[in-house]
């Protein structure tokens, strides 16, 4: 563990917001949440109980407002998804969202994604992690705050099963070109597009977020990228 004016520091899958939430994501929360939430502290998560069913599992860190996984779960019934995020607004959102679409393939932590992995993910559990947008932390004094870390990316991978993806985008270059250096020096990861290239977009990015549309609006492009678990 690194110290920051010897105080104990570690990387966190999110940044602390105090944003206001609607009464609906409110009621939302308080009425939805107990159903659809998974606490780190109630273990593993059993999978096939929670959902009924033994299906492929996927897991997004910081959905946002649940856009483009409520997408996901609708368009891909045959699926079951883990949704981690901490922002409770963007909780509550998803959590509108599947009322309204009748959505029961997403559960959702509302923890830090470290600690999930900790204490909820049994190893080689998924067939898919995707990060989409994470905090870029821009200035360079902040860049060990990134969460993609070769120490981040091997637990990561260790939930993974053999052969199941990592994927993530992002719209700010030096942040690409550093997911790159860190997932092509990880022997046990396979880049699907060919060595040190970005990938086109996936299917399992069905739609613009809000991020993709302010980069666009800004003129910035959108890096992605697909690697498999090879060992």
């Amino acid at each position: 563990m690194r110290t920051v004016l010897n105080k104990p520091f570690r990387i966190r899958s999110f940044v602390r917001r105090d944003s206001r939430k609607t009464p609906a994501q409110m009621h939302a929360l308080q009425s939805d949440l107990p159903s659809f939430g998974f606490n780190i502290e109630n273990g593993l998560f059993d999978s096939e109980k929670i959902f009924g069913r033994i299906a492929p599992l996927l897991l997004e860190i910081g959905f946002g407002s649940g856009e483009s996984l409520l997408t996901l779960a609708t368009t891909h019934p045959d699926k079951d998804f883990i949704g981690v995020e901490t922002h409770r607004p963007g909780i509550g959102a998803l959590l509108m969202g599947m009322k309204r679409n009748n959505i029961n393939n997403i559960r959702i932590f509302a923890h830090d994604i470290i600690d999930v992995f900790d204490k909820s993910v049994v190893d080689n559990s998924l067939d898919g992690i995707q990060i989409f947008f994470p905090d870029p932390w821009q200035k360079r004094r902040h860049h060990p705050r990134r969460l993609i870390q070769p120490s981040f990316i091997s637990i990561a991978i260790s939930k993974l099963k053999l052969g199941s993806s990592l994927h993530l985008a992002t719209d700010w270059e030096d942040y690409a070109k550093h997911m790159m250096r860190v997932l092509s020096n990880d022997n046990d990861l396979i880049n699907v597009a060919g060595v040190n290239q970005f990938a086109t977009r996936s299917v399992y990015r069905p739609i613009l977020t809000k991020f993709e549309r302010r980069a666009q609006k800004e003129g910035r492009l959108i890096w992605e990228l697909q690697f498999v678990k090879g060992k």
